[in-house]
């Protein structure tokens, strides 16, 4: 399969995730091949819940609305232009990336089965126990659009075996595991990242309900949500408190209500003390990874040495929002669309799958 064909296969499994929506999906007649999936995967959708009570339909959605608006030959060519040379230089050795995914919000292996595809290679697939029906799905698809696929993913339940070079995400503990058990591949290996958001006391209200995206969507679960603010010293949280009100419906769902219920006592049995609107507490703490339900906070006074500590701490930040704070800061509201030449822990990945022997 040449690069083109590849691209366009992949555009074309855009054009069938951007039918669904949590609106209303609206099935179109120049997708193809929605008589054999349009209403499975509807049906999956809203069954995804039931296989981790964390996947409801509007975080699902949103993943797949994420992908839609990514998986476009625009994106695409300008995501894969800039390794014009390295593919030239690549051998075309066809290589075996063993893929071990994380299951923390819905499809987020995809973009590193994405690329290992794309760049000419053989996906071999260990999804994690919390996400393992959503990308098998998006591979079928893949497949029927372009049958040559089907020899170059396979999903595995059992152990990896005859692999080239491995790609894994998990927590900080298995991180040591696959450092030591994959020492003699050339590898990737992802452990716990967390993103934080500088604030100045000069936002506008707009600003700090989009940060509020940034916090709530997938309840909090990515290493790309913000569960740390940095803060002027006598920062009123006022202003950030009834920006939060918009999101105060995430209290009715169930799992993450135990959540705030439990890690509120706690802090409060540990005589922590906190900041409460009742469906989010904010503490002060020195820590990046905040419990679910919860944002950390910590003081500044001199926002260059802020930007030291920020650039001292690099390997345990996935984003920085911010109004302009940093160079490579993002736009409150947008950390959870990345586009596709923004990379997990800053790792490029389709360097990685060109240049390894």
């Amino acid at each position: 399969m040449t690069l083109e064909t590849k691209k366009s296969v992949f555009v074309e499994l855009g054009k069938f995730l951007s039918q669904f929506s949590e609106t209303g999906s609206i099935q179109k007649s120049s997708v193809l091949y929605n008589d054999i999936f349009f209403d499975d995967f509807e049906k999956l959708i809203h069954l995804s819940q039931s296989h981790n009570g964390w996947y409801t339909p509007e975080q699902v959605y949103f993943s797949i609305q994420s992908w839609a608006e990514a998986l476009t030959d625009e994106n695409i060519d300008k995501w894969l232009s800039r390794y014009k040379d390295e593919f030239a230089k690549s051998d075309k050795t066809e290589k075996t990336v063993a893929l071990i995914l994380a299951g923390n919000i819905p499809l987020v292996g995809f973009h590193d089965f994405l690329s290992v595809v794309i760049t000419g290679n053989k996906a071999l697939i260990k999804t994690s126990s919390n996400d393992q029906h959503l990308l098998p799905f998006l591979a079928k698809y893949l497949i029927a659009v372009d049958e040559n696929l089907k020899d170059k993913i396979t999903f595995t339940e059992g152990k990896l075996e005859n692999f080239d070079a491995v790609i894994a995400t998990g927590s900080n503990n298995t991180a040591r595991y696959f450092e030591y058990y994959f020492k003699d591949k050339p590898s990737i290996i992802r452990k716990n990242r967390n993103s934080a958001a500088v604030l100045t006391g000069k936002e506008s209200t707009e600003e700090l309900e989009n940060l509020g995206e940034d916090i709530f969507r997938y309840f909090g679960l990515g290493c790309r949500n913000v569960s740390k603010l940095f803060v002027p010293k006598d920062y009123s949280f006022d202003a950030f408190f009834q920006a939060m009100f918009k999101y105060q419906d995430v209290i009715h769902y169930e799992k993450y209500a135990n959540n705030y219920d439990y890690n509120k006592a706690v802090f409060l049995m540990s005589n922590f003390k906190l900041l409460d609107n009742g469906f989010l507490t904010i503490k002060e703490d020195s820590s990046y990874a905040s419990p679910i339900s919860s944002v950390f906070y910590e003081y500044y006074e001199n926002p260059e040495e802020l930007k030291k500590r920020l650039q001292n701490d690099s390997e345990q930040i996935q984003c920085i929002v911010s109004n302009n704070f940093t160079s490579d800061n993002i736009a409150f509201g947008e950390t959870q669309k990345p586009q596709l030449w923004d990379y997990a822990d800053n790792v490029d990945t389709i360097t990685f799958l060109l240049t390894t022997k």
